[in-house]
């Protein structure tokens, strides 16, 4: 099983940025792998934001985070990329990012078998 590590969540002001990543660390690793980034938002569900196809580098966003996330990869350090900019109070929650296969239900984590632990991302003045 693929295992992953995140950093780089905290505490901002609404309008700042943060950048997340994500690492693969098991030697299982393959670059294959497509990757997406989750979060759970306080007394609500998990819901996939972003994705990034691992064969061709296509990414996608949901409507939410469209124009003000950004996802992206280093394939030699297998690590993958959440930058957030211009972040409102509801952007907070915990960001999961996720190793696995993009599918029509990518969003509610179908396909994904890898999860990283959760990174805290607070918007608040």
């Amino acid at each position: 099983q693929v295992q992953l590590v995140e950093s780089g969540g905290g505490l901002v002001q609404p309008g700042g940025s943060l950048r997340l990543s994500c690492t693969a660390t098991s030697e299982d690793i393959s670059d294959d792998y497509d990757r997406a980034w989750f979060r759970a938002a306080p007394g609500k569900e998990r819901e996939g934001i972003s994705w990034v196809r691992a064969s061709d580098g296509q990414t996608y966003y949901t409507d939410s985070v469209k124009g003000r996330f950004t996802i992206s990869r280093d394939v030699a350090k297998n690590t993958v990329y959440l930058q957030m900019n211009s972040l409102e109070s509801e952007d907070t929650g915990v960001y999961y990012c996720a190793a696995g296969w993009i599918s029509s239900s990518w969003y509610m984590g179908r396909g994904f078998g890898s999860w990283g632990q959760g990174t805290q991302v607070t918007v608040s003045s």
